[in-house]
């Protein structure tokens, strides 16, 4: 398992600081962040952060032992892709002139994409769904002359009963 990407999602107190030393590990010992995502979970005193990582199994190992080690860190782990649910949001806004409008309503619309802003020469579609599909819409939209994106980090939960 080479260089693969891994999800690891942490549970911690939400305090100031937090990320910051997280991040400051990543930092420190020269692992590279794909992404980062924080939210709050369903307990208002514990965050949820999902970093998405690039390394093989012993990179991933150090990884999780650092963050255990971490005095606000909950719970460390690593969701493997067969067991991960993780999804992404994406804005893009694709340059539009009126007579090709309907030609984008029909690609949001198959590609389960909202429309979140017109105006008379572009379109801001919105769409969350996995990198995979984030991606393919990318492609789909890059003909017509894309201005922006902005996407945000992943976030993840185990699928099934499971939860940390």
């Amino acid at each position: 398992m080479m260089n693969e990407k891994h999800t690891i999602s942490v549970l911690v107190e939400n305090s100031a600081g937090v990320l910051s030393r997280i991040s400051g590990l990543f930092a420190r010992r020269g692992f590279n962040i794909h992404s980062l995502a924080v939210g709050v979970t369903e307990s208002p005193d514990i965050s949820r952060i999902t970093i998405v990582a690039q390394g093989d199994d012993r990179v991933l190992e150090q990884i999780a032992k650092q963050l255990n080690k971490l005095i606000d860190v909950i719970k460390v782990r690593t969701v493997k892709g067969e067991e991960l649910l993780s999804r992404e949001l994406m804005l893009v806004k694709v340059s539009c002139v009126p007579e090709k409008r309907h030609e984008l309503i029909a690609i949001a619309e198959i590609s389960g994409a909202k429309i979140s802003d017109v105006s008379p020469s572009s379109m801001t579609l919105e769409l969350s769904a996995n990198s995979l599909k984030l991606a393919a819409f990318e492609e789909l939209l890059r003909p017509y002359g894309i201005k922006e994106i902005a996407r945000t980090g992943v976030i993840a939960l185990q699928k099934g009963s499971g939860a940390m």
